[in-house]
């Protein structure tokens, strides 16, 4: 089996443009991968146009390992972001049209299940007036559709420093926040990176009270020694690792101890197989893995094909209940919330165990998605807010 080329389809929203590629085979089976990029769509797009013919078509879908590590390595330049996810939205699609040819899930092909079902936790439900009173009644929307666990930044456009009044506007949220979801679900405080180091430990002090799961990305990401310093004042546990798009970048993070949790983006990092190789080690660090998942259903499903044959999985992002639900539509057999568990239950389907409707997405075209952390009224995800 040899690989004729792909195709790719951009589903977008004002605030996010997923972009989905199709590879295609002379065996007539097509494998589908998905990722989300920040302003960088176009980018991805023309990288993808020469990855074709330099790298892809011709290869062996079933060669995974050979096909990424020409990818990565065979125009010699440092991969970034663009090439990291060039190469995951590639790879998804060759481990679905592997499973797909075996009649298998893609578990199955990475040393079987350990688990029968995926606690998710839920993002982009807090759309809404930033008030205590909108948040409480939002937070109750989240449980009654049966998650145990949602995330939040209640920080608003903070950056290194948060005054009086913007610290207890944010302290009035989150304690509104678990008041309307109980003490039992999981609270994950998510800080983007905002701030400085004596300010993220000062804000996580103050919100201890409200049992935060996890400290996101309290400081900007590229200063480890930031991060751990962090990390020695606080209590809570540490999660960070989105914005890492090589699994060899997490070494110096590993060493610093800094992290309880990661975060890799199987859209960014490379894919299944690159993720499942960091949670190895993650695991030799007694380090749990949480990926970041702000795409559509593909990237779920992919997802969950490493959360179910990883021993150190502890929890899946997942916006599509909450921001741009419609566009569900746009895969066959999307993975969904069991409002009974507030979990996925994993698939025993071939390859993903979902398809691409490309009808479908072509109702949702490509669009000038914006999304500025910065910018007022940003966690309404309207972009024309911004302006």
């Amino acid at each position: 089996m040899r690989i004729t080329g792909i195709s790719t389809h951009v589903v977008g929203t004002p605030w996010r443009n997923l972009t989905y590629v199709l590879v295609h085979t002379d065996d007539g089976l097509t494998g589908v991968g998905e990722t989300r990029m920040l302003g960088r769509t176009d980018a991805l797009i023309g990288y993808l146009r020469e990855a074709e013919a330099n790298h892809i078509q011709g290869s062996d879908p079933f060669a995974v390992e050979d096909l990424v590590r020409r990818m990565k390595y065979g125009d010699y330049g440092r991969a970034g972001e663009i090439v990291m996810s060039g190469i995951a939205v590639v790879e998804m699609a060759c481990w679905d049209i592997k499973g797909k040819a075996l009649g298998v899930p893609v578990w199955q092909l990475l040393g079987g299940k350990v688990t029968d079902r995926v606690k998710a936790y839920a993002n982009g439900w807090y759309t809404t007036e930033r008030t205590p009173d909108a948040y409480h009644a939002a937070a109750r929307g989240v449980v009654a559709r049966g998650y145990r666990a949602l995330k939040i930044d209640p920080f608003g456009t903070g950056h290194f420093e948060l005054d009086r009044a913007a610290s207890n506007d944010a302290v009035a949220l989150i304690e509104a926040v678990r008041d309307a979801i109980g003490p039992e679900a999981e609270l994950m405080l998510e800080m983007h990176g905002r701030f400085s180091p004596s300010t993220a430990i000062r804000l996580a002090r103050e919100m201890a009270p409200y049992a935060p799961a996890w400290l996101e990305e309290p400081v900007p990401p590229e200063n480890l020694k930031a991060l751990a310093k962090v990390a020695e004042k606080v209590e809570l546990p540490v999660a960070t690792g989105e914005r890492i798009h090589d699994r060899i970048e997490f070494r110096e993070l590993f060493e610093s101890q800094a992290a309880d949790i990661i975060q890799p983006d199987v859209g960014h990092i490379g894919g299944i197989l690159e993720t499942r190789k960091l949670a190895a080690t993650a695991e030799t660090h007694y380090t749990l893995i949480a990926p970041h998942n702000v795409g559509g259903s593909v990237l779920t499903a992919a997802s969950l094909q490493v959360a179910a044959c990883t021993p150190n999985f502890k929890i899946l992002e997942h916006f599509n209940d909450f921001a741009d639900a419609e566009i569900k539509k746009v895969v066959k057999g999307a993975p969904q919330v069991d409002p009974e568990t507030g979990c996925f239950e994993i698939s025993h389907a071939p390859g993903l165990g979902v398809e691409f409707d490309v009808d479908a997405a072509a109702e949702f075209p490509q669009q000038r998605a914006r999304f500025d952390l910065w910018a007022e009224g940003w966690e309404k995800r309207d972009p024309k807010a911004e302006r």
